[in-house]
């Protein structure tokens, strides 16, 4: 589902991935775990062309991500071609990013009306189904400010789903959280994964990685130090770097 080689990512003299190389296969669940400052949430956005690599190439299902290929070099997509590749991916962030006018229902269906071009009415039916999933039938009318940030988030990944993705990408989607809400949305996400959902998770919740992931990822400073089976990662990281730092999180 996504592959990435040798992917280099630079803002100003700062390179912040050095050569990431990873894959991805469909239906599993990859944790990406490290210090902050280590490229986990740059790579990610990368993923969906937020940010322009510098070199390197990323395909999801198959599809180059913003560029095109003619005669061996790389043309970046106009924006508008790059925003159709998105719809295929969804994202949840670190904040909610809702829009604080339109309340929870409005909020799920903004992208079947509005990109998908949708009917209000069918997308209002799909919406409800979604919050529902999400464990929040009763609270289509509510405005985010009338929700916890639990339920926000909650909200959040409602939203992505709506436009049906093939991918969905999880920027620390529980760091925002009070302790007490982190696991309504790990459970959502949790659900997520046994549905079969390709899934790629920035996180510091290590139960959740060891529990739900497929694969987990340890970056620092911009490169792959140690990737494989979460268990055995977590269990007897091989790298000395990976051992320090688990040994403040676990």
């Amino acid at each position: 589902m996504v592959e990435a080689i040798d992917v280099h990512k630079s803002f100003g003299s700062n390179e912040v991935l050095k050569g990431i190389s990873l894959t991805v296969k469909r239906g599993e669940v990859m944790c990406l775990v490290g210090p902050s400052g280590s490229g986990k949430s740059t790579f990610l956005r990368c993923i969906n062309h937020l940010e322009r690599i510098n070199s390197g190439r990323l395909t999801v299902d198959g599809a180059l991500i913003g560029y095109r290929e003619h005669n061996g070099k790389l043309h970046e997509l106009k924006p508008s071609e790059a925003s159709a590749q998105r719809v295929g991916i969804g994202m949840v962030f670190q904040r909610f990013n809702l829009f604080p006018h339109l309340n929870a229902l409005d909020n799920v269906i903004s992208g079947l009306v509005r990109v998908k071009k949708i009917d209000k009415s069918t997308a209002e039916m799909e919406g409800k189904e979604l919050l529902t999933r999400v464990g929040l039938a009763d609270k289509f009318e509510h405005f985010p400010a009338h929700l916890s940030g639990g339920q926000q988030q909650r909200v959040a990944i409602a939203r992505s789903l709506a436009m049906a993705p093939k991918l969905m990408l999880f920027d620390e989607p529980t760091s925002a959280l009070d302790p007490e809400l982190v696991g309504e949305v790990l459970d959502v996400m949790k659900s997520l994964a046994a549905s079969g959902m390709t899934m790629i998770v920035v996180t510091h919740e290590m139960g959740f990685a060891r529990e739900v992931a497929d694969s987990l990822v340890f970056m620092d400073a911009g490169v792959v130090v140690e990737s494989g089976d979460p268990e055995d990662i977590l269990s007897n990281p091989q790298h000395n770097r990976t051992k320090n730092f688990l040994s403040k999180v676990l």
